[in-house]
């Protein structure tokens, strides 16, 4: 183990390393913008442009600065490797069932991207039915969509280049394992709906000549039918909305492929819901819902009866279900399952029974039921846990799922419906010892007195004095939540006596809608002070103090370690804000972020404005001393575009008056985080780590 002797222990080590830091000079202009009577400047607006060549030397000479600082670090290879070792075991996602087919991805350790496999029946040989790896030599192409047809003939899928949102798909034939020659371009938040030989996906248009691709505005979505063989151009325009080109849709078929289900959505909240009978000619759609006041989610159809989880009239969501032809009004749906006190997820019919995933307490629960919503058994979960990739098929006995820790690799059960009975499919074998280490969950007051809940994680019998180093994540927004989940760059931290936390914030799914409506517009700030009161929290009892804090979140979580950070500098010693949003004045005039305005508002209401000027990192940096910061994006982020960390950290670097270091990583040829590369994410990673144990004075 390596002691940071001189450039930790000594109190002005990094003092002395921060003042050989000379940060890139960052050219200010006199651009202002008038809000509603206030003048608010924005002297580094030229850092929006993302193809222009001042842009590219600013970030190359950003950067330089960077990697150097980090270079001088003398465990960073050290924690490389051991991040390698970690990374490097097998892993498998839960399988799907199409036909007499199973698929599933397998990675064998430290592919840059997982493999798809196939096999015929549970049983069978697994064969690579695609290879990502093989399609960029950096492995930056991913995978995104994937679908397969009802008589599993075909595998429609679309990979995503460098990181970005924009997908192109094509389709394969999976007994062959022959490409296509079908294409189809600038494909973005899409779905896939078979009907007979060819599907409905959702696209946009070109962007128009000299427009970047990667930062101007997304506009007008349309959902088309493309029959397989077809050139595109050849695409039957099925649905659109000239009157709102800030809408997106999204098109599904039933699994009987006799309804086309259109949702509609403004926002990241929100959709409505139209039904095509896809089995009459030239049949109209049937509008169920119109506004955009609560969530629709369709999980089975028997003929024109819908099963729909939704959250109206009950922010803990029920299970309903719809005849889209006899008075489809809200006051003819027939419950089912109706809201209890737990959060309904989601639901999967499985052999004509419905199992239904619960959330208690940002952790899962299970449980079956009979189609007609009587409860019949709770599947048993051992621990504190989150079940994802929940997959079974209506007319088959079995499910597979993916049981989710903090400390451990996912497992990936079989479920037979017929017994109750669940067995391991697949367990990983991990260079980490799991069984050192545990989780538990208590619960603290915010500002306001709110109890907020907060998993912590650690090795077990460590000492509460106030000397360990604490790695706070929180992200509080868009109704999402974080509930147990391995993270294999953590590893790394827990294992050197650090310890892991993350609070169920405000503005997330955590409990419903209505504690998402708590943490959105003009309650924003409900959001920051759960955080900064789960970090008093910590202190408080004793797991941490202030200069052992670490703090961090991404995109959304961006936004709140910038905003955390500007109102309580003294609060941690480190922050990195990760592809966050903290331009809140302008995030809506780029790619999809006018979609977050039910979460933010925009800076074109004025009451928005006046709550959004309140918080927005960018305009409330002030000369002052802050933490240690690492402010990291990459150049291909086409959803928080990376001038948001760009103005921040040359505002940051301006006004910067302690000895910390303010530093922005910027990852080329990489996006918003989805389909990054193992080798990309475990350079990042390293980054990132050996930034955390310098600045906190951790030893390796």
């Amino acid at each position: 183990m390596i002691v940071l002797s001189v450039l930790a222990a000594c109190s002005n080590g990094n003092k002395n390393e921060q003042s050989a830091l000379k940060y890139p000079a960052t050219r200010k202009t006199d651009t202002v913008d008038t809000y509603f009577g206030t003048k608010i400047p924005d002297p580094y607006r030229w850092l929006e442009d993302d193809k222009s060549a001042e842009t590219g030397e600013w970030v190359k000479a950003q950067n330089a600065v960077t990697f150097d600082y980090l270079s001088k670090i003398p465990f960073r290879n050290k924690i490389k490797e051991r991040l390698t070792k970690i990374w490097n075991y097998e892993k498998r996602s839960a399988p799907f069932k199409k036909g007499k087919y199973y698929f599933f991805y397998k990675n064998d350790g430290i592919q840059n991207q997982s493999v798809l496999y196939v096999q015929e029946g549970l049983n069978g040989t697994p064969k690579i039915l695609l290879d990502p790896n093989t399609l960029a030599a950096d492995g930056t192409v991913s995978l995104d969509i994937l679908s397969v047809s009802k008589d599993a003939k075909y595998l429609v899928y679309s990979i995503n280049r460098a990181g970005s949102d924009w997908s192109e798909i094509y389709v394969m034939e999976i007994e062959s394992g022959k490409k296509t020659s079908d294409e189809i371009k600038w494909v973005k938040f899409s779905d896939i709906g078979w009907k007979g030989d060819g599907f409905y996906y959702s696209a946009y248009g070109a962007p128009k000549e000299g427009k970047s691709a990667l930062s101007n505005k997304n506009e007008y979505h349309k959902v088309y039918y493309h029959k397989v063989g077809d050139a595109q151009a050849k695409d039957q325009l099925i649905y659109e909305d000239k009157n709102f080109p800030l809408r997106n849709y999204s098109a599904k078929t039933t699994e009987d492929q006799k309804l086309l289900l259109i949702y509609g959505s403004e926002s990241t909240s929100g959709t409505t819901l139209a039904v095509k009978e896809l089995d009459k000619p030239n049949a109209a759609f049937i509008t169920l819902v119109n506004n955009f006041d609560n969530n629709y989610n369709v999980i089975d159809n028997e003929g024109n009866n819908l099963f729909v989880i939704t959250d109206k009239n009950a922010p803990k969501y029920q299970l309903l279900e719809i005849n889209i032809n006899d008075k489809p009004e809200y006051a003819n749906w027939k419950k089912i399952i109706p809201e209890t006190n737990d959060l309904l997820e989601n639901a999967a019919v499985c052999n004509g029974k419905l199992i239904a995933k619960y959330l208690k307490d940002v952790t899962t629960r299970l449980y079956v039921y009979d189609m007609n919503g009587k409860k019949e058994n709770e599947i048993q979960l051992p621990g504190l846990c989150k079940v994802d990739a929940l997959d079974s098929d209506k007319h088959d006995s079995l499910a597979f799922f993916s049981y989710n820790t903090f400390t451990a690799p996912p497992i990936i059960y079989k479920y037979n419906i017929l017994n109750n009975k669940m067995d391991v499919w697949f367990k990983s074998s991990i260079d980490f010892k799991s069984d050192d280490y545990e989780t538990k969950q208590i619960f603290y007051p915010s500002k306001d007195g709110t109890k907020i809940p907060m998993f912590i994680t650690c090795k077990k019998g460590i000492v509460l004095d106030g000397s360990n180093p604490c790695f706070l994540f929180g992200y509080g927004g868009f109704n999402s939540y974080y509930s147990p989940e391995f993270k294999i760059d953590r590893a790394v931290f827990l294992e050197n006596g650090g310890i892991y936390a993350i609070p169920g914030l405000r503005g997330g799914g955590d409990y419903g809608e209505d504690w998402h409506k708590a943490g959105i517009k003009c309650l924003k700030q409900n959001v920051f002070d759960d955080f900064i009161a789960a970090a008093e929290y910590l202190i408080k009892e004793k797991y941490t103090s202030s200069a052992k804090l670490a703090i961090n979140g991404r995109s959304n979580g961006g936004l709140l370690i910038g905003a955390v950070m500007t109102q309580r500098p003294d609060l941690a010693k480190v922050a990195i804000p990760t592809v966050g949003v903290l331009d809140m004045l302008r995030y809506h005039k780029f790619t999809i972020g006018w979609a977050w305005a039910s979460d933010y508002g925009t800076s074109d209401s004025l009451k928005d404005f006046n709550c959004l000027i309140k918080y927005s990192p960018l305009h409330n940096v002030k000369e002052t001393e802050y933490p240690a910061s690492l402010v990291t994006t990459g150049d291909h982020d086409d959803r928080v575009v990376p001038a948001h960390s760009f103005k921040f950290i040359a505002t940051l670097q301006e006004k910067q008056k302690g000895s910390n270091p303010v530093l922005v990583r910027i990852d080329t040829n990489a996006g918003h985080g989805a389909g990054k590369p193992t080798s990309k994410q475990i350079d990042e990673f390293s980054d990132i780590w050996s930034f955390v144990f310098f600045n906190l004075g951790m030893k390796y």
